[in-house]
């Protein structure tokens, strides 16, 4: 009865794990203005959604954001200049 129980946690919590967010520091290294992605000196490539502009950034501008992964995509959350 026990292994069941913890199998039945781990099948609901799996789920719950693979949506946490990942902080990365880098250095914008391209900007996609179409695709609205920028790549960072990491070379990963993220996506920005709606309510993080792209006008505001810059080539060579140091940042901190934060992302969760959806499918293929790194898809930003909260994006921060850093100095």
């Amino acid at each position: 009865m026990k292994s069941r129980m913890i199998i039945a946690v781990m099948l609901v919590l799996s789920p719950i794990s693979a949506a946490f967010a990942a902080k990365v520091s880098g250095t914008i290294t391209a900007i996609s203005k179409n695709a609205d992605t920028i790549t960072l000196s990491d070379g990963k490539t993220y996506l920005l959604p709606e309510g993080i502009e792209d006008t505001k950034l810059r080539l060579g501008e140091k940042v901190q954001l934060t992302y969760a992964g959806k499918g293929s995509k790194a898809v930003v959350s909260h994006l921060v200049p850093q100095k």
